[in-house]
């Protein structure tokens, strides 16, 4: 069973803050009450005994301190920012496997957390945006590929691995060869809306997929990892419980939000292996 972090995270917040209000409404003037009845049942009150008197019952303790800071955490996570690890090699050569990436939670509208609701529209994916988002498949498992059809755009990917947007061709130029790899992977800069950045493709045969045309619907998006030939993306997903024309698409209510930057790498989590800092910058 997965852990659904967003709504632990809520229901801690509301009991913490229970036990806060509890407090000021209902224990504080309990103690307030018994330490002025016992300062004024004595000629020389015992510094000791007000102390004992005016003590927070334990629960109420660990609530009111644990409160502030789980709230800042929700609000920065849901609404702010919102940290990721990348679990696979699908974004290669823009994101590697444990790169630990920022998501920017406000760039596509403000929603609610656990309901996933949009209360405030304050922009739209961009082709050629990095975006998390949750699998349509499996909503408690976040994806992460890039944004390359909008709402009506047509969507073709050729058995050469060639990709089309209405009609055209997307720009691309071969770099080389991917460096480590006796030239089984070439590296090319592709041009996708504003964005420019380096995609992947393996040379083998075997890994060319057949002719195929999308053709996106509203209020979904048709994303692809920058491993060309091995990302699980749009081109690929396969449900018999969603309607075949939605196959492959991302509605809008599954958006986490815009990758933006990559501040750690740490591919092997182990004190043999330590994090590093040299792939730390902006999200292409």
């Amino acid at each position: 069973m997965s852990l659904n972090f967003p709504l632990l995270l809520v229901i801690a917040v509301a009991v913490c803050g229970f036990l806060a209000l509890l407090d000021l409404v209902f224990f504080a003037p309990r103690r307030r009450t018994a330490i002025a009845s016992y300062q004024g049942s004595v000629s020389q009150p015992d510094v000791v005994v007000i102390e004992k008197l005016n003590k927070e019952p334990l629960l109420v303790e660990y609530g009111k301190s644990f409160f502030p800071v789980l709230f800042i955490v929700l609000v920065l996570r849901s609404f702010l920012v919102e940290p990721f690890q990348i679990p696979s090699g699908s974004m290669k050569p823009t994101l590697d496997v444990g790169d630990f990436i920022l998501v920017n939670k406000f760039s596509y509208g403000i929603r609610l957390p656990v309901l996933d609701k949009k209360i405030i529209e304050i922009g739209d994916p961009q082709r050629g945006d990095v975006m998390v988002f949750r699998y349509p498949s499996d909503p408690n498992v976040n994806y992460i590929k890039r944004v390359v059809g909008l709402p009506g755009d047509v969507i073709r990917y050729t058995s050469d691995k060639r990709l089309f947007v209405n009609g055209e061709s997307v720009a691309e130029k071969l770099i080389g060869s991917e460096p480590n790899t006796l030239g089984s992977a070439e590296l090319y800069q592709e041009k996708l809306g504003a964005a420019e950045h380096e995609i992947r493709k393996e040379m083998s045969r075997y890994r060319s997929p057949p002719d195929n045309q999308w053709t996106v619907p509203a209020g979904h998006y048709f994303m692809m990892g920058d491993n060309r030939d091995n990302s699980n993306d749009s081109r690929y997903w396969d449900d018999p419980n969603i309607p075949k024309e939605l196959l492959g698409m991302v509605p809008d209510q599954n958006i986490v939000g815009k990758a933006f930057a990559v501040w750690m790498s740490w591919p092997e989590p182990k004190l043999s292996h330590l994090p590093n800092f040299s792939r730390v910058g902006l999200i292409k």
